[in-house]
């Protein structure tokens, strides 16, 4: 095989999941941005394309819109070092850089964990800025990130600038950099594609070894992936939110999810016990597999012809 898989992946939406916020938010108020008003525009100009004709992706829109304040003078300046910076504006619910630690430590401490090489790796797949994330606090906690990146034109003085979009990802090709995780694209590309014929047994990180964490209907696609193929799925709302707090709900009645909690990932709180038990299940899983493999293989060993009966040595 050419993966041990003893890799649990838990895979995370940003967004109003690990931030209360849009991350965005720290961008507008760099440059004194009504953030009401850009999202407003971002919700309206796509309807009236749309009038004309055009087909127009409401997901990713904000992007192209990002595009234009920068041209305009907006967001002069603004370039990818400036978004790394900005990110680490970025404020997080309560407990979340100290849950990526601990629950790594959980799994990874353990003797018996241990000696099967048992890790957690976090993986955080967003209609983000992937260079904000970057900048943020969580990112040494991160294995690796999706999201929206731009490409840059090179301005007076050598001074550089957002120019175009190089990778977008929207809400329905979440499921793609899940497959990757799957596959371990990612750790190996170049070498393995995630459109390539694997099979289940070969893959890097199994969905069973997988908890993917998000907020809302818009992870749907993402959901129904990770839970369809034997994995976890888990929901957060915003506490003293209402809208929120049904909305996690409604996933649950319809099935889209296993479980859901607040967004308060401090010790003692029903979300930290609930991801860090299914965690440790699942690390436990691969101890279980793994020992059975090894017991099978031993069943097997020749021994020695003892008056027509074998004697093991």
């Amino acid at each position: 095989m050419p993966h041990e898989q003893n890799r649990i992946a838990l895979i995370w939406d940003f967004d109003k999941t690990l931030i209360p916020d849009y991350m965005q938010k720290p961008l507008f108020d760099e440059y004194q941005i009504d953030q009401k008003e850009f999202w407003d525009e971002v919700n309206s100009i796509p309807a009236e394309l749309e009038k004309a004709g055009h087909r127009v992706n409401k997901e990713i829109y904000y992007l192209n819109h990002i595009l234009t304040y920068t041209k305009n003078g907006k967001f002069q300046g603004l370039n990818n070092e400036k978004l790394r910076h900005l990110g680490k504006g970025i404020e997080f619910f309560p407990g979340v850089l100290d849950f990526f630690s601990s629950i790594k430590e959980t799994i990874e401490k353990d003797k018996e964990f241990l000696s099967f090489d048992i890790k957690v790796e976090h993986y955080i797949v967003s209609t983000g800025l992937s260079e904000m994330i970057k900048g943020s606090d969580i990112a040494p906690f991160v294995s690796d990130i999706w999201g929206c990146e731009y490409i840059e034109e090179d301005k007076e003085e050598g001074a550089k600038e957002l120019s175009q979009i190089v990778y977008a990802i929207d809400n329905t090709s979440k499921t793609k950099a899940i497959f990757e995780v799957n596959k371990g694209v990612n750790k190996h590309p170049g070498i393995i594609n995630v459109n390539s014929l694997m099979p289940e047994e070969d893959r890097r990180i199994p969905f069973k070894n997988m908890i993917y964490i998000a907020d809302g209907p818009s992870d749907i696609p993402a959901f129904s992936i990770v839970k369809g193929s034997g994995g976890l799925t888990y929901a957060v709302y915003k506490q003293g939110d209402e809208k929120s707090f049904e909305q996690a709900d409604n996933l649950r009645v319809d099935g889209r999810i296993h479980m859901y909690g607040p967004a308060d990932f401090t010790q003692d709180t029903l979300t930290f016990k609930w991801l860090t038990l299914q965690t440790k299940k699942i690390a436990q899983r691969i101890v279980d597999s793994k020992k059975s493999v090894y017991a099978q293989a031993g069943s097997r060993i020749p021994g020695h012809i003892v008056d027509g009966k074998a004697s093991k040595s």
